[in-house]
C-alpha cells in the first residue's frame, strides 16, 4: 500500500513538473512570438501572406528552420541547449525558410522548391514533429491552419508560376512545362554559338564547350567524367547545358552566380580547356578578320574576356527544350502519356521528388544533401575532396555534401547520372534517389514506371525532338 502510495506521489509529481515546464516554455514562446511579430514589417503582404508567415512564428518553425530567429530563454539551459542545438542542425539540413521569411514581408516570389517543401510537409502532417509537440503544444497545427498554409502555397504558385495553359488537374502542381523564353540579343546569340563550338578557346586547338557539352548528345557527354585537353580527366560528371538558363547557380557546387561567370571558368582550367590566359585566346580570335569584325559590331571594346563569356552566356539562354510529352500531357493532352508513364508520375509525386525537381526545369533551384535519408557517402566510400559539394565554396559546415540539384528535363539522354556518376543508368538513378533522398525502398515495378515517366521529359531543341 505504502508503494502504491510513494508511486502516485512520484507520478503526481513528474506530472505537474511536466504542466510546469510546459506552462513556462508556452510563456516564453508566448512573449517571443508578440516580440517576432512586433518586428516584422508586412505591409507589403497580402492578407493570406500575413496570415501565413503569422502562422509560422505562432509555431515556432523560426526556431529550428531559420538561422536568425532570436532564441527562447531555455535555449540555454541544460539538456534543452543540446536538444535544440541537434534539432536546428537537422532542420537546417532539410529546410531552410529563413529566405520565405524575408521574401513575404518583401512581398516577392518564394522560391518555389520552399512552397514543395512546405506542401510536402502539410500533406504529411510531417511537422512539427511529435516530439517537438510534447513541449510545445502551441505549435501543433491545426486542420484549418492546414488548410490555410496549402492554401497560400497554391496562391503563390498561381501568382507566380502556374501556367495559363496548363488543365485544371494540374493547376497546382508544384512541376511546370517550359513556357518561359528568355529576351536576347540575336546578334550575341549567333556569335556566342560560334564561339561555344570554337576550339581556339583550349590552349592546343583541340577543345572547346560542345566537347563536353553537345547540343546532339543531350548537353553532355556521357562520360564519367569530361576528357579535357592533352587528355586529362575531370573530377566531377559534366552537367547539361540544356536549360541551365534556369539555375540558381552554375556548376555542382554553384560557384558561378550566372551563365557569363560559368562560361569563364573551363578556358582557363588546366584538366578542361587548358589556355594559358585570356590574352591568349584574345590573340587567337583577334586573327580571325571576319570574327574581329562580329565582335566589333556589338562589343565597343572588342574581343575582351567580357565580351567572349557575354556572348556564349546569351547563346546558352537560347538552350531550353519545351514541348516534351509530359509538358503536352500536363496541357491536356491525355494521349501524350501512357498508362504506366502517367502511373510514373503518380509515383513520382507520391515519394516527394517533385520537393526537389521542381519548376520548370524540374531541378537547379536549389542545394540539397546527397545522403539525406541514408549515408550514401560511407555506403560509395572514396570520398574526395569534390564531393564536398557546396561546402568548397562557402565553407559553411551546413553545406557538406550538398550539390546543386540537377535538372530532370532530357534526363533519359544524360546518363551516367549524379555529381560522381555512380548511376550508370535512369533505373539506378531513380532506385538511388529513393532510397538515399527520400527513405524509400522502391520496387521494380514502380522504379521501372517511374524511369518510364521520366523518358517522357525529352523536349524539343530548335523545333526538332533531342535524341
Amino acid at each position: 500500500m505504502r508503494k502504491t502510495t510513494y508511486l502516485a506521489c512520484a507520478i503526481s509529481a513528474g506530472l505537474v513538473g511536466y504542466l510546469a515546464t510546459v506552462y513556462a516554455v508556452d510563456q516564453g514562446d508566448k512573449n517571443l512570438i508578440q516580440h517576432n511579430l512586433s518586428q516584422a514589417n508586412l505591409t507589403k503582404a497580402d492578407p493570406l501572406s500575413k496570415e501565413a508567415f503569422q502562422l509560422f512564428n505562432e509555431k515556432g518553425c523560426q526556431y529550428c528552420h531559420t538561422t536568425d530567429s532570436k532564441m527562447p530563454f531555455y535555449a540555454d539551459m541544460p539538456v534543452a541547449k543540446q536538444l535544440m542545438e541537434h534539432d536546428i542542425k537537422k532542420a537546417q539540413r532539410q529546410f531552410n525558410i529563413t529566405a520565405l521569411m524575408q521574401q513575404v514581408q518583401n512581398n516577392q516570389p518564394i522560391s518555389e522548391v520552399e512552397l514543395a517543401k512546405l506542401e510536402s510537409v502539410l500533406v504529411d502532417h510531417a511537422m512539427p514533429p511529435k516530439q517537438y509537440l510534447l513541449m510545445h503544444w502551441r505549435s501543433d497545427l491545426s486542420k484549418e491552419n492546414t488548410e490555410t498554409l496549402l492554401n497560400w502555397v497554391k496562391s503563390e504558385r498561381s501568382k507566380y508560376y502556374a501556367d495559363p495553359k496548363v488543365s485544371a488537374e494540374f493547376k497546382y502542381d508544384a512541376v511546370q512545362p517550359i513556357s518561359t523564353t528568355f529576351a536576347v540579343d540575336e546578334a550575341k546569340v549567333k556569335l556566342g554559338e560560334v564561339l561555344y563550338h570554337d576550339t581556339r578557346l583550349s590552349g592546343d586547338n583541340t577543345i572547346s564547350c560542345a566537347s563536353c557539352h553537345g547540343l546532339d548528345t543531350g548537353g553532355v557527354d556521357n562520360l564519367n567524367t569530361s576528357t579535357g585537353i592533352n587528355g586529362a580527366k575531370g573530377p566531377i560528371n559534366a552537367p547539361t547545358v540544356f536549360n541551365s538558363v534556369f539555375n540558381i547557380h552554375q556548376f555542382w557546387d554553384g560557384r558561378a552566380d550566372d551563365l557569363q561567370a560559368q562560361a569563364g571558368g573551363p578556358p582557363l582550367n588546366p584538366l578542361e580547356m587548358g589556355a594559358v590566359s585570356w590574352q591568349q585566346i584574345i590573340g587567337k580570335l583577334d586573327q580571325d578578320t571576319a570574327l574581329k569584325a562580329q565582335f566589333d559590331a556589338i562589343y565597343p571594346k572588342g574581343i575582351t574576356e567580357h565580351s567572349i563569356t557575354d556572348a556564349i552566356a546569351e547563346f546558352e539562354k537560347t538552350l531550353v527544350t519545351p514541348n516534351s510529352r509530359f509538358d503536352k500531357f500536363l496541357k491536356g493532352d491525355k494521349t501524350a502519356l501512357t498508362a504506366e508513364e502517367q502511373q510514373g508520375y503518380a509515383l513520382f509525386k507520391q515519394n516527394k521528388c517533385q520537393t526537389c525537381h521542381t519548376g520548370e526545369a524540374m531541378g537547379g533551384l536549389t542545394f540539397e544533401v546527397m545522403g539525406l535519408k541514408d549515408d550514401y557517402f560511407g555506403d560509395r566510400s572514396n570520398v574526395s575532396n569534390v564531393d564536398n559539394g557546396r561546402y568548397n565554396v562557402t565553407k559553411d559546415e551546413n553545406d557538406m555534401h550538398r550539390f546543386k540539384v540537377p535538372t530532370l528535363r532530357n534526363v533519359a539522354l544524360t546518363a551516367p547520372y549524379f555529381h560522381d556518376a555512380s548511376a550508370l543508368t535512369l533505373e539506378q538513378a531513380v532506385a538511388d534517389m529513393a532510397q538515399y533522398q527520400v527513405g524509400v525502398k522502391l520496387t521494380q515495378d514502380e522504379v521501372d514506371k517511374i524511369t518510364a515517366y521520366l523518358k517522357t521529359l525529352t523536349g524539343e531543341y530548335n523545333g526538332k525532338l533531342l535524341q
